[in-house]
């Protein structure tokens, strides 16, 4: 009897060891079959999933949360810099690279300063953003309110000289906005959007408040008015945003030479071109056609020059908005309250400043871009996807690069050295924004910038058998 219970109990001992036995060879085989198939995934060189809206929202948010300042329009450079001691004559200045809106030098930038005729360039930008929405097209004829002839401008006021019962279009009235500074068009382009100087103002003042220009406002679009004020940074700022938002405005406008109005086209039915005493004053009906040079002094003089605005009034002083362009670099300067007891003398100061800000601003420093600051794909282990993309924090593809090296500008920009600074893979959870790499761009042994790289999603972390199967894997990268 006894031995007949021993073997029975040698019999089951038997059959748990075979069942154990297979249950490890199958739970070998299942993580081997786990192992190839997370093999086979990564084998196919997978590319990141497309990130979906919310995905890209949380991305953008943690950006602009983490990193506003590289957000802002205007900034300061991302290295340690002097601002050079210029003679400029100007009570208030400023000048920005454009591409990345880097400051290179200010003086007294943030004295409040009425802008004079440079409030027409938010009156240009409302009227092209109208354009740009389709509520208004280039060639249409706009109808002249009498509050915009020239018969009923203020004294001394700078004219396009609109009249009575003439034929004129939305791109003439811009031409003569921005050419010949005509306080006239600006009353017309006022009537055409908003039927009132009133309202039209209001949304001048809701751009700049837009911007978080809090020392900007406007009471009227032409400038006129000593109650009009603005800064030369907050200036610098919107400029920065009007020629981003409409580059072409530079070609089609600002950068004309003349203007010659009004012609036998903008006359009425009957009406005819002829000479006309102004003496006594305007009289409703302009006849007379009148050629008008851009008043920005340096267009055709400064190699590279192509806009942008003046502004005169005795409160303000010569102000001027500059910008060119040469071998891919755009600057930009502002200066406010310039010098000069005539125009003339008022033209020679802008010319000094604008030329003195432009020469430093090309000689000292370039736009450099780098085909390297982009997204990279890391490939993960042990996380939900099989591979990220590490984006840069800053969505900026230029650089304000300072001459610092070698014989020429472009010498200097052939030392620029970019490293990318990436892991070979990622393990386990991974959280949207975290930093896992950087982009090191330097000159010459001088670090110029660090650009994080940044994880573009959550990928939440694998359960334990895929993390030691990818573990296994991992010792193959």
């Amino acid at each position: 009897m006894k031995n007949t219970i021993g073997t029975e109990k040698k019999s089951k001992l038997s059959l748990v060891i075979k069942i154990a036995g297979g249950c490890a060879a199958a739970g070998i085989l299942a993580f081997g079959i786990l192992v190839l198939g997370r093999a086979n995934g990564f084998s196919k060189n997978q590319e990141p999933i497309n990130l979906n809206q919310n995905e890209t929202t949380l991305l953008t948010d943690f950006i602009k949360t983490n990193y506003p300042q590289e957000d802002d329009i205007l900034k300061p450079l991302p290295y340690k810099f002097n601002f050079p001691n210029l003679e400029i004559g100007a009570e208030s200045a400023i000048l920005i690279n454009m591409d990345n809106g880097n400051i290179i030098y200010e003086k007294n930038a943030d004295q409040v300063i009425p802008p004079a005729s440079m409030t027409k360039l938010f009156a240009m930008y409302v009227v092209e953003e109208q354009v740009k929405k389709g509520l208004l097209s280039y060639d249409q004829i706009i109808p002249l309110p009498k509050e915009s002839w020239a018969c009923n401008m203020p004294p001394h006021s700078s004219l396009m000289f609109l009249g009575k019962d003439q034929v004129v279009t939305l791109e003439e009235l811009l031409l003569g906005l921005c050419i010949c500074s005509g306080n006239d068009a600006a009353y017309a382009l006022a009537y055409t959007v908003c039927g009132n100087m009133e309202d039209f103002v209001a949304l001048m003042n809701e751009e700049a408040k837009k911007l978080g220009l809090v020392n900007t406002s406007f009471v009227e679009s032409s400038g006129y008015s000593e109650l009009n004020s603005t800064t030369a940074r907050e200036m610098a700022t919107f400029c920065r945003y009007y020629l981003t938002n409409h580059p072409e405005s530079l070609k089609r406008f600002h950068s004309v030479p003349s203007f010659t109005y009004p012609k036998q086209k903008n006359m009425a039915p009957g009406d005819f071109l002829q000479a006309q005493d102004f003496t006594k004053g305007f009289p409703e009906k302009i006849t007379m056609s009148i050629t008008q040079k851009n008043t920005n002094p340096l267009l055709g003089k400064m190699e590279g020059c192509d806009g942008l605005k003046t502004g005169y009034i005795d409160e303000s002083g010569y102000n001027l908005s500059l910008t060119a362009q040469r071998n891919g670099t755009r600057f930009l300067s502002v200066t406010m309250k310039g010098p000069g007891n005539s125009t003339w003398e008022g033209q020679q100061g802008r010319i000094k400043d604008g030329t003195a800000l432009m020469d430093y601003a090309f000689y000292s420093f370039a736009t450099y871009k780098s085909e390297k600051i982009k997204p990279y794909k890391v490939k993960t282990f042990a996380s939900e996807n099989y591979a990220i993309n590490l984006v840069p924090a800053f969505f900026e593809d230029s650089i304000c690069m300072p001459y610092i090296t070698g014989s020429s500008m472009k010498e200097n920009l052939e030392a620029v050295k970019v490293d990318v600074v990436i892991p070979e893979y990622i393990f386990g959870n991974i959280q949207c924004g975290t930093e896992y790499g950087k982009i090191v761009i330097s000159l010459d042994n001088y670090l110029i910038k660090e650009i994080p790289l940044i994880a573009d999603r959550t990928s939440p972390e694998k359960n334990i058998f895929v993390k030691f199967a990818d573990k296994i894997l991992t010792w193959w990268e």
